[in-house]
């Protein structure tokens, strides 16, 4: 079994930054992939970023790129934690984000075993 809590979501304004964390516990060694996902009012979950624990691999959204950065901080084999700074946030940036792990790279959500209860964002104009 894999747990993950999301934390550090809040308001606020355009241009603002914000940090979210995603701790890890449990059973995760065979999951080395980490992703977040979004999803707003009335819109399915979409595709963020992801990386392996490893740090070799990171993938990001085109909506994303440049403004978010995915990273790991390694705490020990059974607790772990992956940061999502996200910089020059935007209005269309407000959802609900998710971080999720799985077995293999992907951006499709069902590439995706276990999944955190999520951490609001909302970006004001």
């Amino acid at each position: 079994q894999v747990q993950l809590v999301e934390s550090g979501g809040g308001l606020v304004q355009a241009g603002d930054s914000l940090r979210l964390s995603c701790a890890v516990s449990g059973r995760s060694f065979d999951m080395p992939v980490i992703g977040w996902f979004r999803q707003a009012p009335g819109k399915e979950r979409e595709f963020v970023a992801y990386i392996t624990w490893s740090g070799s691999n990171t993938y990001y959204a085109d909506s994303v790129k440049g403004r978010f950065t995915i990273s790991t901080i390694s705490r020990d084999n059974t607790k772990n934690t992956v940061i999502l700074q996200m910089n020059s946030l935007k209005p269309e940036d407000t959802a609900v984000y998710y971080c999720a792990v799985g077995r293999w790279l992907g951006v499709r959500p069902r590439n995706y075993e276990y999944w955190g209860q999520g951490t609001q964002v909302t970006v004001s104009s």
